[in-house]
């Protein structure tokens, strides 16, 4: 019987752990549930780390993996959770020139360079940052450390970046401040170790396009992509996900281009014995390639995906390698030809007045099958008390579902939609 001990455990994530054909050889540990992780107004890393360690050491049997799925601070937790016991894992360092946004773009510049935009780094306390800022309107800027598009904001010009600035001040201790407790662990470089969490990045636009996310791992120097799956936005400026659609509708050559670029990262910072996602934009008109962001983590959203089309959540891929062991993942076994995770997104504050109850989204799983329903929201909620948003929406739920083909997907989730009753006010 392994033990595995799972930083950030949610009962989601652990029902499909559970569900997987070797979890009879696996005993599932939390090492803290995800609330204990993101739920304050702070992100606790001091005491998840040294709290971690004390727990690990402490258990009495055999401890064969520590993995997890969540981004920040579960991602950059878990080499140096693993470095004291010996566990397979990427080196810390690997996992910041992917997780530092600035870093990792010092270190796309150097062998991927025509396919990122220009960038530089942002002190968002400085007298007049826009001085230092060489790029034209619009741009992007985001803390060098966040999830889920926290905190990113579209510039178009100088009122909007005065206003962007100042609600990124307010707000960006929730991230900074744990991130650099966790950068005293690395080695960095002078260019990086000036560039802390309480700095941002500024790059240049290219959310145009189709983008496409590639699932994939490192084994032993070996470089693998499994799965590519489609991101679908919308809102303004098209900065929110709206769905995921597996597997991806990219033609195969672009996706090969894809894959071909990321070895060459992975390869170049050193990336090995972990899962990874990768996103990039393809814009069809000119067949240009943009590489938009690595991740050292499975996509927990992608899980249900591999399910549906697979037969398999790619949670397995995770425990996989967590144990030391080349990946078995299956292809296209599963109940349904596509699926898509949508995100159940309002643009504008509310009052959340009534949710479906248990009973009754059962009874809508049931009359669609092939669902999974997630609610974010409780009555009596302010849709803006949601932590960790995008700029410009609130998610109040997810809604995971299968069909035989792509164009059933988007009428069935309306039809899901109709069937909840959810009222805001």
């Amino acid at each position: 019987m392994k033990n595995i001990f799972v930083l950030g455990a949610d009962e989601f994530n652990l029902a499909q752990m559970r569900a997987l054909p070797d979890a009879r050889d696996y005993r599932f540990h939390t090492l803290f549930s995800h609330e204990e992780i993101r739920g304050g107004a702070a992100i606790p890393a001091r005491w998840l780390h040294e709290a971690g360690l004390q727990r690990l050491h402490d258990f009495a049997g055999s401890i064969d993996a520590i993995v997890g799925y969540w981004d920040f601070p579960v991602s950059t937790l878990l080499p140096l959770l693993r470095q004291p016991f010996g566990l397979p894992s990427p080196s810390f360092a690997a996992m910041l020139k992917c997780e530092h946004k600035y870093w990792s773009r010092l270190e796309q510049q150097q062998v991927v360079a025509d396919h990122i935009p220009p960038f530089c780094a942002v002190d968002p306390f400085a007298d007049n940052p826009r001085s230092r800022i060489p790029l034209d309107y619009p741009f992007w800027i985001k803390p060098v450390k966040a999830a889920s598009s926290h905190l990113a904001f579209r510039v178009d010009n100088g009122r909007m970046l005065e206003s962007v600035l100042s609600r990124i001040r307010a707000s960006l201790f929730r991230f900074a401040e744990p991130f650099n407790y966790l950068l005293h662990f690395a080695e960095l470089p002078p260019a990086v170790a000036a560039i802390d969490g309480f700095h941002c990045i500024a790059e240049g636009v290219i959310s145009r396009g189709r983008q496409c996310t590639l699932e994939g791992y490192v084994f032993q120097g070996e470089v693998v992509i499994y799965g590519a799956v489609d991101s679908i936005r919308e809102g303004r400026h098209r900065s929110s996900f709206a769905r995921y659609e597996y597997p991806s509708n990219i033609p195969h050559r672009v996706q090969q281009r894809m894959i071909a670029l990321t070895a060459r990262f992975m390869r170049h910072i050193g990336f090995d014995n972990g899962p990874f996602n990768i996103e990039y934009y393809w814009e069809s008109g000119n067949d240009r390639l943009w590489l938009l962001e690595v991740n050292t983590r499975i996509s927990k959203s992608h899980c249900p995906l591999f399910r549906a089309v697979d037969g398999l959540s790619h949670h397995q891929v995770m425990l996989d390698l967590g144990l030391g062991r080349q990946p078995r993942f299956p292809q296209r076994q599963g109940r349904w030809r596509h699926a898509a995770k949508f995100m159940w997104r309002v643009h504008e504050d509310a009052m959340v007045e009534r949710v479906p109850t248990e009973q009754e989204i059962a009874a809508v799983c049931e009359r669609f099958p092939g669902t999974d329903i997630q609610l974010h929201v409780e009555p009596g909620m302010r849709l803006s008390k949601l932590r960790d948003q995008d700029s410009y929406s609130y998610e109040i739920a997810v809604i995971f579902t299968g069909a035989q083909n792509r164009r059933a997907l988007l009428p069935k989730y309306r039809a899901i939609q109709q069937a909840l009753v959810l009222k805001l006010q």
